[in-house]
Formats: C-alpha cells, sequence, structure tokens
C-alpha cells in the first residue's frame, strides 16, 4: 500500500505518519551493488501551509550491498534523518490529489535514489581482494623481476603506421 495523506484530516490539524513501507512499494528498479528488500521505515509530519504541503520527518531503509572493493555483502543504512518536500497543491506544478489523497511515494522514491550509495565499502579502510602471492611476477625488459610490467611498455610496441 502506498504512503499516502489524506487532505480531509488536515483540515482538523497536522497529520502524524508512523510506519513501514514495502520495499516493492518504493519500486526502486535493480541497482548495481545495493538492493532494497527490507521495509522503508518512516516518521514524518505533514501540514497544510496556504496552498501547499509540508512534509518533513525520518526516512530509513536497509540495503542489502556487495562492497565495490571486495565483494563481501553488508547491510547498509540509509537514513535521511530531516526529509522535507514542499508539494504545491495548485498551480503548474501541482501535486496529483486523487480520492482526497496525496501519494507521498514518488517524492520518497526520488530522494531514496539520490541517496543511494554510488560506491558502497564494507569498511572505510577495505584494501580489496586479496592478491594471490604464490605466482611468479614476469620480468621486465631492465630483467628486473620484481617490478610488474608497465602497460605502457606493452603500448610502445604497438606499430601504428
Amino acid at each position: 500500500m502506498p504512503l499516502k495523506v489524506n487532505l480531509r484530516h488536515l483540515d482538523k490539524g497536522d497529520v502524524q505518519l508512523d510506519g513501514e513501507l514495502p520495499a516493492a512499494e518504493l519500486d526502486l528498479g535493480s541497482q548495481d551493488m545495493c538492493r532494497a528488500e527490507k521495509p522503508l521505515r518512516y516518521k514524518i509530519e505533514v501540514q497544510e501551509m496556504e496552498k501547499e504541503l509540508l512534509v518533513q520527518g525520518k526516512l530509513s531503509l536497509p540495503l542489502q550491498c556487495e562492497c565495490v572493493r571486495c565483494l563481501k555483502s553488508f547491510e547498509y543504512l540509509l537514513e535521511l534523518p530531516n526529509w522535507t518536500v514542499l508539494l504545491p497543491l495548485e498551480g503548474e506544478e501541482k501535486t496529483p490529489v486523487d480520492n482526497d489523497s496525496v501519494d507521498l511515494t514518488p517524492y520518497v522514491r526520488e530522494d531514496i535514489l539520490l541517496e543511494f550509495p554510488q560506491h558502497p565499502l564494507c569498511e572505510t579502510e577495505c584494501r580489496g581482494l586479496p592478491v594471490k602471492q604464490g605466482k611468479a611476477k614476469k620480468a621486465t625488459k631492465t630483467g628486473d623481476s620484481n617490478q610488474e610490467p608497465s602497460a605502457w611498455s606493452e603500448l610502445d610496441k604497438l606499430k601504428l603506421k
């Protein structure tokens, strides 16, 4: 069920919304390294201010992520502690109203997607996948077996003319 606020309830005063929204309702699509499997937790307040709705509160969504360095799975808590959105009820960019209700789900989805981690790390000091020590390194032209061959030396071998 989408996250909706009934405008008739705002006639009596501010409306408090507190609960959970299933991850499937957010329709976040497939993200590369993170996915939402658990519900979004929200605690928000909706106020009517002249011809606008002021929505503010806290959103938190646990994400299942894979570290971009070591590919280890870990949980990341995406939090928006001071989430705020101002929704116009009139004018060109007015918010759609359906049966006296405004669906807040698209606005939540948009801000959640903007906060998705671009390069999730399991730890800030993650060093990545372990390097196998058993393989001998190739010798370079200088005969030094402790140095890796340069990518530039391979490009120097190309004959373009």
